[in-house]
């Protein structure tokens, strides 16, 4: 191992510190992991909301990758290649962990490049998307399959993307394992000052409010959240609807809301601090994405006792129970989404129902259990056999 008495030195690689799901998991991990097994780095490109919590975390060390950004751009991306060396040289890690596309992949080849004992990468979400062009998808599936052979094992966040990963070729059966990316479940589920939070947005405190939780990007398809609002106005002319997060879609958002004449029921909060206190105030929670890992926004709404209506799509199937805790649709169908929610908000016995099974069998989903199995996972790596 890397010098530090017993302790197996982790560096933990991620692309950006934007709000996201990938985002907390990493920050809980570098947070939890025992110090008295690991020593603990994050190597990031900084720049955005989460920075000053990664700061904050004790006995962490730090290393910001300046030129560490998402668009496909040589000159930084060369030098970020660059900065990560450096960083594993420096630090002397017996494990890289990298998360999320940019990261995994110059992660991955710098740590290649350093012969760092043993090399983990979490599928967050595949990097290749049904909403890209050909070419840039076909030039991310290549990139994938090539640092494959860089990759000692992969976590991915849902069954889906592990068996997925698994019948393209893109990983061994025998060389991924399934980790839930965790959330605070108690923190959720005793979640209270839904009125305050009410007050603060302008929504009145004895009408229905339908939250969606996720960036304004083409991935979340926040435009058919605002067509799907319209729509359920139309039936529950009191509904009141929020749209948390920020993203280059926004202004595309704000403007369909007023040419659909619902910009009076309709919230644009960007980010919002308190989850918990907006989910205590939803009465039901929407996801409209086209494709996902396994949405962080979707446990949290179902461990708050929040019915969900969202996309059949990737890992969220394997939480919404449609007809039990919620409703899945198919991705891009308005219409279904629209009719999903009014059901719910129509229907008092069954929506307490739902309400009642919502946070059931989230078990799995504990972050502190999370941090427990990648404690096993790097521990294992360190002691296995080297083929």
């Amino acid at each position: 191992m890397g010098g530090d008495g017993d302790r197996i030195r982790v560096l933990l690689v991620i692309t950006r510190l934007e709000l996201g799901g990938a985002q907390r998991v990493v920050l809980h991990t570098a947070a939890n992991l025992d110090r008295r097994r690991f020593a603990v780095a994050l190597a990031w490109g900084p720049g955005d909301i989460l920075d000053d919590e990664a700061r904050q975390i004790d006995d962490l060390e730090l290393f910001p990758v300046e030129t560490l950004v998402r668009p496909v751009a040589p000159v930084s991306d060369i030098r970020a290649f660059s900065s990560l060396r450096a960083a594993m040289r420096s630090f002397a890690p017996d494990v890289v962990h990298t998360h999320s596309s940019k990261a995994g992949i110059l992660g991955r080849l710098a740590a290649r490049a350093e012969d760092v004992p043993s090399v983990i990468h979490t599928v967050h979400g595949f990097g290749f998307t049904p909403l890209q062009k050909a070419p840039l998808r076909i030039a991310f599936k290549t990139a994938e399959r090539a640092l494959a052979r860089y990759t000692d094992h992969f976590v991915t966040v849902s069954e889906s993307d592990q068996s997925r990963g698994v019948k393209m070729g893109l990983f061994a059966a025998e060389r991924v394992r399934v980790i839930r990316a965790g959330i605070d479940l108690e923190k959720f589920r005793f979640a209270d000052g839904g009125s305050a939070v009410r007050e603060t947005l302008g929504v009145p405190e004895d009408v229905p409010l339908v939250t969606q939780i996720g960036n304004f990007k083409p991935q979340k398809a926040p435009l058919d959240f605002v067509r799907m609002s319209a729509a359920v106005h139309a039936r529950c002319a009191e509904a009141f609807f929020v749209m948390v997060g920020e993203g280059p879609l926004r202004g595309a958002a704000e403007e369909l809301a007023r040419n659909l004449g619902i910009s009076e029921q309709m919230v644009f909060c960007g980010w919002w601090d308190d989850v918990p206190g907006l989910l205590a105030a939803t009465t039901v929670s929407v996801l409209t994405s086209r494709h996902e890992g396994l949405p962080c926004s979707v446990v949290e709404s179902l461990a708050a006792g929040v019915p969900v209506v969202a996309t059949a799509v990737d890992g969220t199937v394997e939480v919404v129970r449609s007809g039990d805790n919620g409703y899945l649709a198919p991705a891009g169908d308005v219409a279904a989404l629209a009719e999903a929610v009014c059901a719910l908000l129509e229907d008092a016995e069954m929506y307490a129902s739902f309400t009642r099974a919502a946070s059931r069998g989230l078990e799995e989903f504990d972050r502190d259990l999370m941090v427990r199995h990648q404690e096993d996972l790097y521990r294992w790596m360190c002691c296995r056999v080297p083929s």
